[in-house]
């Protein structure tokens, strides 16, 4: 290989890397969100979602909270956030808005997931509202963190398929 075609696939790799980075910049604007897109870990929200569906995210702290709408929330103490139905929501005359959630596919509220001694989650603990979804497209991820072996096999194939590439 030349060095010609070497600042080429440079270049080119480079241009594929800032691509992807202003894309997910612009999807960050667009949502009002930090991480627009995440993958479902748990089977609590079947049927509405499984394990590995691809979540499109977004959270416009203008909107309501509505029972029914499905929130991605954080709580202290966890460090994955947790995707769930809105049960119940109170709503005080002073503009204060707590809700409980529950999983679809769960018998029990939430409140076992919440930080001790809380009951009630507040717009604050909400990172983000599904809004649309792609069934089972983030299972690589999923698989990935499970299986190192096949996340390992897969970088080495990803690697060598690069280097012959650079090399034809």
């Amino acid at each position: 290989m030349n060095k010609h075609q070497l600042y080429y696939q440079i270049l080119n790799f480079a241009m594929i890397v800032s691509s992807a980075l202003m894309i997910w910049k612009g999807l960050i604007v667009a949502t009002g969100i930090e991480s627009p897109i995440m993958v479902v870990l748990s089977g609590s929200m079947e049927t509405a979602f499984h394990r590995g569906d691809l979540l499109f995210l977004t959270n416009f702290w203008k909107d309501p909270i509505r029972a029914g709408e499905i929130v991605i929330f954080k709580v202290e103490g966890r460090d994955i956030p947790i995707v769930n139905r809105v049960i119940k929501v109170h709503e005080k005359d002073n503009g204060n808005v707590k809700f409980l959630t529950k999983g679809d596919n769960s018998e029990v509220y939430d409140r076992g997931l919440y930080k001790e001694g809380q009951n009630w989650l507040e717009k604050k603990d909400v990172v983000g509202r599904a809004r649309r979804f792609l069934p089972y497209i983030g299972m690589v991820t999923i698989i990935m963190n499970d299986y190192l072996k096949f996340k390992y096999a897969f970088l080495a194939i990803m690697g060598e398929h690069v280097t012959l590439k650079c090399e034809s």
